[in-house]
């Protein structure tokens, strides 16, 4: 039924495809599922500058970062944020060491219905991998594909049960991965949310929405809240509290204590913000002096540099070093 569209998106991914991203240059399920993780919610440019080649130095195979402490995974996912990505990366690795006989080498389950039971990997990423490591005639659904799909059919809110079901009907099962990667790239090149080039766009032909592309899918409006917290730093013996994370959110990294009421005898030494996806953070910093204080989980700057922090507790560093 689409073979000539097949046949013309199979021709546009050779010419003018990402080919170059190393994780298409693979089909070693670790290093393709944990490109995977980094890519969601990150731009490809960040994860190929700064973070896909260190992590994979560091933890080379599945091995490698199962027997890694969490603190060196979370260190070496600084920066990226969602670390309850990095988490999950540590847990199916363990889960996937764990299950493997005595010196065979640990891999990943081929099935979907097997991925998805793996901590962290979600449907989208269970047919990545399915489809990039293991090559099943299986689609994908991230932003640039779900947003082809609506143009193609002119599709203002679709739920995600017509997108994956409009997904399958459409996969080339001769070539899913060629298919699936040129899907991205067009959505990430071509069929863009603002000013598509259709006039260059492989499925042309077929896309009914192409005389007015940016209609679909509709937009949703949103409005990003604006959260504060009083952040106190305790010192004592020129050595700064941090408490390791326990919640979900930022789970496992060091981080300063917040309090509901800043203490009387603080200092206030001025406020930094940092935005999330779905929220606006707000900080006022407090120092207080300490007095005998045991020096437990107290460190220099120079040793929390070593630790694993988020980006807004980097910036409550940098302002205490400023200041003090």
């Amino acid at each position: 039924m689409y073979k000539q569209t097949y046949k013309q998106i199979h021709n546009w991914y050779q010419s003018h495809g990402r080919k170059n991203l190393p994780w298409r240059s693979t089909h070693d399920p670790y290093h393709i599922y944990l490109s995977e993780v980094m890519l969601q919610q990150t731009q490809v440019k960040t994860v190929l500058e700064r973070y896909y080649f260190p992590f994979l130095k560091k933890f080379p195979s599945l091995k490698a970062l199962a027997d890694a402490p969490l603190d060196d995974v979370l260190k070496m996912w600084e920066g990226l944020g969602y670390y309850n990505r990095a988490k999950n990366l540590h847990k199916t690795a363990q889960i996937l060491v764990q299950g493997q006989p005595q010196g065979f080498a640990p891999t990943f389950p081929s099935q979907i219905d097997e991925l998805i039971k793996l901590p962290g990997i979600g449907k989208n990423t269970a047919h990545a991998v399915a489809t990039f490591a293991f090559n099943q005639p299986v689609p994908i659904m991230e932003a640039n594909v779900k947003r082809i799909l609506c143009r193609l059919k002119k599709l203002l809110t679709p739920n995600d049960k017509q997108l994956w079901e409009l997904a399958y009907m459409l996969i080339d099962k001769v070539n899913p991965f060629d298919y699936n990667q040129a899907m991205m790239d067009i959505g990430a090149t071509i069929c863009t949310p603002k000013n598509p080039k259709c006039d260059l766009c492989p499925l042309s032909d077929m896309c009914k929405g192409k005389r007015a592309p940016t209609l679909y899918p509709t937009k949703k409006k949103r409005v990003v809240p604006t959260r504060e917290e009083n952040i106190m730093i305790s010192l004592y013996n020129d050595r700064l509290s941090l408490i390791q994370r326990k919640g979900k959110f930022l789970h496992g990294l060091w981080g300063f204590e917040s309090t509901e009421v800043p203490l009387c005898a603080s200092e206030y030494i001025g406020e930094v913000t940092h935005t999330y996806t779905h929220f606006k953070l707000l900080c006022k910093i407090y120092v207080y002096y300490e007095i005998d204080k045991e020096q437990i989980d107290y460190f220099t700057t120079q040793e929390i540099r070593k630790l694993a922090i988020s980006k807004v507790d980097e910036k409550i560093v940098k302002l205490y070093l400023d200041t003090m």
